[in-house]
Formats: structure tokens, sequence, C-alpha cells
């Protein structure tokens, strides 16, 4: 059980405002010591969608060097932080579906006793957030693993607002991840880090 506290920080963004915050999580975890992975999961969406969306392209290409995340990242990783831009109340159905390829690591426990946290982003003011980080905590507990919320662990979390992970909104991707959104994604990695480190002391005792 020697070495860092691995994260993997696991999202989709097709403009980019969900990457700036992963970025914010990557780098949070780092701070706190841990080994890290940024992954981004496949995109399904047609090309011709994308390239209809001058932001969605510029950001293809602006990641297109960011690994897509295979299974095997779960398996390696500690903690692992998700992010997702909100579909009606959900994750989008790119993180979806990579969750969907889990169920043999599911059905052999490997996916069970790590940490699990993450983060969002709407369009609109409230337009699902919370809906969707309590959504995606459910597949969490089918796995059997540990969720880690930001809670109301710091006085920032009274203004920023939502306890259960950092969520941003974004006006329809016009608005970037400002400081206090950035803040609580943070704030949500360094907390997942340091109770990821404290399960792995208690696991190896």
């Amino acid at each position: 059980m020697a070495g860092s506290v691995k994260v993997a920080v696991i999202y989709y963004s097709a403009t980019g405002i969900t990457y700036q915050m992963a970025q914010a999580a990557c780098e949070a975890a780092e701070e706190a010591g841990a080994e890290v992975r940024l992954r981004k999961v496949r995109e399904l969406a047609p090309d011709e969608a994308i390239r209809s969306n001058s932001g969605w392209e510029a950001h293809r290409l602006e990641t297109q060097n960011v690994p897509e995340a295979q299974p095997d990242d779960l398996v390696w990783a500690d903690v692992v932080i998700f992010g997702s831009p909100t579909r009606y109340g959900m994750v989008a159905a790119q993180l979806k579906q990579f969750i969907d390829t889990t169920g043999p690591l599911w059905a052999e426990g490997a996916l069970a006793d790590k940490v699990y946290s993450a983060f969002t982003s709407t369009a609109t003011s409230h337009g699902g957030q919370e809906a969707t980080l309590l959504s995606l905590f459910t597949v969490v507990y089918h796995w059997g693993g540990i969720v880690v919320t930001p809670g109301y662990t710091e006085p920032s979390q009274f203004v920023a607002g939502n306890p259960y992970g950092a969520s941003h909104t974004s006006n329809n991707g016009q608005i970037a991840p400002d400081h206090m959104a950035l803040g609580a994604t943070a704030l949500t990695a360094k907390r997942a880090v340091q109770i990821g480190a404290a399960l792995r002391r208690g696991l190896a005792g």
C-alpha cells in the first residue's frame, strides 16, 4: 500500500467547460500529493454535429492529445473523480457509455472500496446540477464505492452552495468556470485525496 494515492479524473466535455474543471481537479489532487491521470471518455457524437459548432470543434482539437479513458484506469485508481455536463438531470451519454462498459470489473469486485467524487456543469442556473451528481453516485453505490463530497466543510461552500460536488453554470458555454466553481472543484478533489489516503492506511492496517 506504499506510495502516493492514485487519482483518475475521468470526464466528458463538449466545448471545454467541464474540461477546465477537470484540470482544476487534477491540479488540486497533485498539490495534495496524489499521482494523477486525466482521461476523457470517447466522443459519441457524429463529426457533422461537432463541426456544426465552432466551440465543440475547437475543443476537440484542443484536447486531441488527452488519452481516452479505459476500464483499467478505474482499476489503477484509489480515487476516481468524474466530471460531466448535465443532460436532462443526468450525466452525458458519453460518460454513461463508458460506465456501462464496467460490468466485468463490477462483477469481480474491482471497483469496490475506492473513493469516488464528481463535478458537473449546466447551461442554465440549477439545470439539474444536483440531480446529475446524485444520479451518478447511484452507480457508485452499486459498485460498493465510498462517495466523498465537498459538503459544507469550508466557508466558501456556503457561497458555492452545492454540497454534493462542484458545479458551474456556463450560460450555454459562454461563461468559463469562475474562481468559485474552480475552488469548489479543487476542494472536492482535495477531500477525495484526503479520504482516499486515510482509506488506504486503514486497509493496510
